[in-house]
């Protein structure tokens, strides 16, 4: 199995150390996995799209104004 090198700062590294039941890179592990589906299947949505890198961002920009609006309303 190939292996691959992930960088954390030292204060991550000492919080990690503090938890030395965990295997970090199983934890590793399952997180790349799930970007890597998550990522398919956008993949799979957008393949036939016609939407332009800008048009995306500006409708993640406007998802991530409501999110930001809806939270600021509910801790109000």
């Amino acid at each position: 199995m190939p292996s691959i090198t992930v960088n954390v700062d030292d204060e991550l590294k000492e919080r990690m150390e503090n938890h030395p039941e965990i295997n970090w890179s199983e934890v590793t592990r399952q997180a790349i996995q799930k970007k890597i589906e998550t990522l398919e299947v956008m993949d799979g949505l957008t393949s036939e799209s016609d939407l332009t890198e800008s048009d995306v961002q500006e409708i993640a920009d406007k998802i991530n104004e409501s999110g930001r609006k809806r939270a600021d309303e509910e801790s109000a």
